[in-house]
This record gives C-alpha cells, sequence and structure tokens, in this order.
C-alpha cells in the first residue's frame, strides 16, 4: 500500500496555504513535515484526512495493506485514516478504558487490547479514571493509545508529542 499526493494544494479561508506537494510513501514509512506556526502543517494533514478540500492535486491509496490473512484495500484515504489533531477526541466524563472500547468498536480492532495499549503508552492501571481527571501529557498518550485500540493503517499525527 502506498500513500501518493501529486501537486497537492490546500486552502484556509479562500486563501492557498500550500502548493504543488509531492511525496508517496509506503508501508512502514514515515513523512515528518516541520515548520514555522502558520505555514500550513495542520492543514496538510487535514487535507490528506478528508477533513478540508483539496484544493488541487490529488492524494490517493495505491495497492492493498498485507494483513495476516489476505490483502485489505480501502475506499477512500479517508477511511484508511487515523487523525489525531489538537483535541483529543476522547469524552472527559468517560473513563479511559470506555473512550477506548467506543474507538476500538467504532474504527473496528487494532493491533492491541485496551489494557495492553495504555501499557504500551505507559498508563497502565488508570483505565478506570475518567479521562478528564488526567494530566495534558495523560491525555495525549490516551489518545495515542486510541491510534492501537482501533484498526487504520495510516496514521496522521498533528504534534503528537505536545503536552
Amino acid at each position: 500500500m502506498r500513500l501518493i499526493a501529486e501537486n497537492l494544494g490546500g486552502e484556509r479561508g479562500g486563501e492557498a496555504v500550500f502548493s504543488g506537494i509531492d511525496f508517496a510513501l509506503e508501508e512502514c514509512q514515515a513523512l515528518i513535515v516541520t515548520g514555522p506556526n502558520g505555514s500550513g502543517k495542520s492543514t496538510l494533514l487535514r487535507v490528506i484526512a478528508g477533513l478540508l478540500p483539496v484544493a488541487q492535486g490529488s492524494v490517493r491509496i495505491e495497492g492493498t495493506m498485507k494483513i495476516e490473512d489476505g490483502d485489505e484495500a480501502f475506499p477512500s484515504v479517508a477511511s484508511a485514516c487515523h487523525y489525531l489533531g489538537h483535541q483529543n477526541a476522547m469524552k472527559p466524563a468517560l473513563s479511559v478504558a470506555e473512550n477506548l472500547r467506543f474507538w476500538r468498536d467504532f474504527n473496528g480492532d487494532g493491533q492491541l487490547g485496551v489494557e495492553e495499549a495504555l501499557e504500551t503508552v505507559g498508563l497502565g492501571g488508570i483505565g478506570h479514571l475518567p479521562f478528564g481527571y488526567l494530566s495534558t501529557g495523560q491525555r495525549r498518550r490516551a489518545a495515542i493509545a486510541k491510534l492501537l485500540v482501533s484498526h487504520r493503517p495510516l496514521w496522521l499525527l498533528d504534534e503528537p508529542t505536545a503536552g
């Protein structure tokens, strides 16, 4: 499976933020986007995720993802994406485990179970706590655990180490 962008452009508020972006990523590859505030990094991720329209060019997936029982195809880039933005997309009143189970059920089983994912991100033993009780750093790590319990092969992480 490959993620391909060709001559990709994005806008915010009718103004071009970036244009002419080209890249091709194979499975298990990463692209790190750096730049000053306001340079379009978040907009680029949102365009790839299908949360904002493509202003020019294209972004697509070619091929299928190899899984244990065969191959899996995704009908669109958006259907293959986990987008972790500045907000963590977790309900403060629900426990950490309840939030993770929701995302697992919504997106499909991932690589790890809830407790194993929490252990992996250094939050073992706190799944019973309301998400709203966690520190900023713990909230971010719980949001990253969401990626481990849900099935999506393409991870778009906007400032994943913030907090």
